[in-house]
């Protein structure tokens, strides 16, 4: 006698699900019955009444019936089988486009046939479905409508909608029939205080809302039913990162010597500068906590050249002076380069050695370099993704900086945590940022660090004005490019990546360096791409920096980390390619010293509306929060930290940003569960986070 069907049942054991659909119901990650409740609709149909074809207009979608009165297929450079039926109110066209001569001989005059189709189109006076979905209806027979609106699912290769509407139904089935079910995690206090349905009623309402639903509401994501199911979602992402931050301070650390200030103010006062009062409050912010037996985790964010480095190295130089060495990873070789310079500047008057670690380094170098890493010697290793590499080993590591953390992989900055671990004891975290985070996604991506801000620039510093221009235009862009050279000052010309090549993209980025020039005869115009080698790279802007070179070419390898204070103007071109955050990095290469700068935003027609916006909105703001925001509401968390990344845990059914105003609640939430039913925590979040807890460690 076979098992009955559970919640927990593989789902291969369910009706019409042979190895081929379930490896393919894999790929949505449906492994169990219950995996199939959370895979959501993403839109719906209604097909719970009929619409007379006379009141049908161009764009509608719906459900109609009606006689065949002709039946004809064309042959020719392109194959079409038409099909024209009436209702007595009106008539329309079905077109197929792709058609079997079986499908052609099925459709005869005379029969009945309901169809379905989105978007009607009106061609030569007559309306048309496109591919329509049909079905025959016996003539005189009562044909029932469904009483459900009909679910869109997201769909992988090789399943249908048929196919998951059945499978659903089935689990659907198994929720009412299963004991077991799946329990209400969430306090009725909770429930009642939040006025949410519970887990049962919303699952089902979701998968086949009533005919009578708010189908705007449901296509929204706003509906109750939707809501609280994203409550819940939120809710357990939010208690594993509390969760996990108990578990990492819980941990010993590496505490720093309190007398370790004095040495700091030293090197303070012998630097070119004056910290900003924003950058001396995070500095406190670190220092106190790197003073307390815990591991510091902390998030570290300010706008582009608002003086996160030399931060940095200040908690470094605590932490050095207290007898132990610090790694810091960026993402780019020519980022990795610019931090060891910049820190090796500062710290080669003060005797503190600062190693370099890249991937492509000459063999006797890196070993020199690992031999180091691998003393217990006080010192700063400044590197790539090789500093996580199965060979390196440090000796005594008490602080992990990582920049622009987004860009590594969970796996690589879980990797680098993990060599900071020494007899039980943790390395202290700093991450930091140059693309400010609104404050929403920040409370749920970042629930457990504690975020310091430098929201001040350095004095002196003039926003950078950005002007949109079309492409039609370049000669114009290209002759300020002349005057402001020959006034003394340099410039960027970024070309973005044309297609998803590093070959196409170089070779467009030679072709502009070759035509511009042509046309700036007179000017030094260099080139820097990422195809580069190391020295060829340093070379390029070692001459940039002196002023060797007026005009550097570059692809978006520019986009973090360097650093020319003459450098005041900078040209985007196909800038309608790029997200809001990337171009407001590209567009911080310049305004780091005192005279006025600014940023041409070359874009090519026709512009789409949302290309418009982000051009709009560069053009209005230098403002990096406000980027920011506008960024997450277009393009979504992915994009807003700079790349689709495992960085940002995917999420179901919530929506960053249309669910942002459930946060505070969520963390209230999350406080009552903690101390009043911590032992619903963990079933909580293995319900909705499965594998991507690992996401909290780093």
């Amino acid at each position: 006698m076979a098992e009955p069907v559970t919640l927990k049942t593989p789902v291969g054991a369910l009706r019409g699900v042979g190895p081929r659909v379930e490896e393919r119901l894999q790929n949505l990650g449906i492994r169990q019955v219950r995996d199939l409740l959370f895979h959501l609709p993403k839109r719906y149909i209604d097909r719970t009444r009929l619409v007379p074809i006379g009141s049908l207009r161009p764009g509608d979608s719906a459900l109609c019936q009606g006689t065949v009165e002709l039946v004809q297929a064309s042959t020719g450079r392109r194959r079409t089988l038409l099909c024209r039926i009436s209702d007595g109110t009106g008539a329309l066209t079905l077109r197929f486009f792709h058609f079997t001569r079986a499908q052609q001989l099925g459709l005869q005059q005379g029969m009945t046939l309901r169809c379905w189709s989105q978007q009607l189109r009106r061609v030569n006076h007559t309306l048309e479905m496109i591919h329509p979905e049909y079905w025959r209806v016996e003539t005189g027979a009562e044909t029932a409508l469904e009483q459900t609106l009909t679910p869109v699912y997201p769909l992988t290769q090789g399943l249908s909608q048929f196919k998951l509407r059945d499978l659903t139904g089935q689990a659907l089935t198994t929720l009412g029939a299963d004991a077991t079910g799946l329990s209400e995690l969430l306090p009725a206090r909770l429930l009642q205080q939040y006025s949410l349905l519970k887990l049962e009623q919303a699952l089902r309402y979701v998968h086949r809302p009533p005919a009578q639903a708010d189908l705007a509401s449901l296509e929204q994501g706003a509906h109750p039913a939707q809501q609280r199911l994203a409550f819940e979602e939120l809710l357990a992402q939010h208690l594993s990162l509390r969760q996990l931050r108990k578990t990492a301070q819980a941990q010993a650390s590496f505490a720093i010597d309190s007398n370790a200030q004095g040495r700091l103010s030293a090197f303070l006062e012998q630097l070119p500068f004056t910290l900003t009062r924003a950058q001396q409050r995070v500095l406190a912010e670190l220092r106190a906590d790197m003073l307390k037996p815990a591991p510091m985790l902390r998030l570290l964010q300010g706008d582009v050249g608002s003086g996160k480095t030399v931060v940095a190295a200040c908690a470094a130089l605590l932490v050095i002076n207290s007898g132990y060495q610090v790694a810091l990873m960026a993402p780019t070789e020519l980022l990795a380069d610019q931090h060891y310079h910049n820190i090796k500047q500062w710290f080669s008057p003060i005797d503190i050695p600062v190693t370099l670690l890249t991937g492509k380094q000459p063999r006797r170098t890196r070993e020199a370099a690992l031999a180091q890493l691998d003393s217990a010697q006080p010192m700063v290793a400044v590197g790539t993704h090789a500093l996580f590499q199965e060979q390196v080993a440090f000796g005594n590591i008490g602080l992990v900086i990582i920049d622009e953390q987004h860009r590594f992989g969970v796996d690589q900055r879980l990797a680098l945590l993990e060599k900071g671990a020494n007899e039980n004891r943790q390395a202290h975290q700093l991450i930091m940022t140059a693309t400010p985070i609104p404050r929403t996604l920040a409370m749920t991506l970042f629930a457990d660090l504690d975020i310091s801000t430098i929201d001040q620039l350095p004095p002196g510093r003039q926003p950078v004005k950005t002007t949109v221009i079309s492409n039609a235009r370049r000669e114009a862009v290209i002759k300020r490019i002349h005057e402001v050279c020959k006034q003394g000052r340099q410039a960027y010309w970024v070309c973005t990546l044309i297609e998803n090549s590093e070959v196409l993209q170089l070779q467009a980025a030679e072709d502009v360096r070759e035509y511009l020039a042509e046309q700036l005869t007179g000017l030094t115009v260099g080139l820097i791409h990422g195809r580069m080698k190391p020295a060829e790279k340093e070379a390029v802007m070692a001459d940039f920096k002196a002023g060797a070179t007026d005009l550097l070419v570059a692809t978006t390898v520019i986009e973090v980390g360097v650093d020319v204070t003459n450098a005041s103007l900078m040209i985007i071109e196909n800038a309608e390619r790029l997200g809001l955050s990337q171009l407001h990095q590209l567009r911080g290469r310049v305004g780091r010293g005192t005279q006025a700068s600014a940023c041409v935003l070359l874009y090519q027609t026709p512009l789409s509306d949302n290309a418009r916006v982000r051009l709009n909105r560069m053009r209005e703001t230098n403002d990096g929060f406000a980027i920011a925001q506008s960024d997450l509401e277009l393009r979504g968390p992915g994009e807003i930290l700079g790349t689709k990344q495992t960085g940002v845990p995917e999420l179901h059914i919530a929506d960053f940003v249309r669910d942002a105003h459930l946060v505070p609640r969520v963390q209230q939430a999350a406080d009552v569960i903690l101390s009043q039913c911590p032992e619903v925590v963990n079933p909580l979040v293995a319900r909705w986070l499965n594998t991507k807890i690992d996401f909290g460690k780093v």
